[in-house]
């Protein structure tokens, strides 16, 4: 059976994130032939076309993240209709410098959850489009715009029962996805 590596970004870089907490519940559900693994985002410099040349360490640990990948996982949050600066920041660095994007060909997948009820749609909207522009292959069905109640996750960290169907059928179609396209 081929193993997958799965490159995870959350926009958020609160502790109890709740899209880090959607992250994790999708990570249990994938096939054990998957190993997800955040990539984390917080110590990057904003980026700086000067730095192209000469990168720091937490920029090349990224772009090296993302190069080892078979897909990526993007959970964000919806700051004012769209996405968080340290996501767009992320990706502004690895796709940089031009023609050396990191992320071209990458199959990915887009979810998010936010206290509202659009759930992170517009957000998974703008990132959709950024995505599309990089040239990754990402998944249009089902979408998950999450809305966070009490009692969502349990305290295994697992969604509760009534939205675990759901998570599982995006995860499955998730798994096709990143089978299908990772080259």
């Amino acid at each position: 059976m081929t193993s997958y590596r799965i490159a995870v970004i959350v926009g958020s870089l609160r502790r109890e994130s709740l899209n880090r907490q959607l992250v994790n519940a999708v990570i249990r559900l994938m096939p054990s032939n998957f190993s997800a693994t955040q990539v984390p985002i917080g110590d990057l410099p904003p980026y700086n076309q000067d730095d192209d040349d000469k990168p720091g360490e937490a920029v090349q640990r990224l772009k090296q993240s993302i190069s080892l990948a078979h897909g990526l996982l993007f959970a964000t949050p919806e700051y004012n209709r769209s996405i968080p600066g340290v996501l767009k920041n992320a990706i502004d660095h690895g796709s940089r410098p031009y023609g050396k994007s990191a992320w071209a060909g990458k199959p990915a997948g887009v979810i998010g959850i936010s206290v509202g009820a659009p759930g992170s749609s517009m957000a998974q909207q703008h990132l959709r489009n950024v995505l599309a522009y990089l040239d990754m292959p990402t998944l249009g069905q089902p979408e998950v715009f999450m809305q966070a109640q009490p009692g969502l996750f349990e305290p295994s960290g697992d969604v509760q029962e009534s939205s675990r169907a759901f998570l599982q059928s995006w995860t499955d179609r998730y798994v096709a996805w990143v089978t299908k396209h990772a080259a």
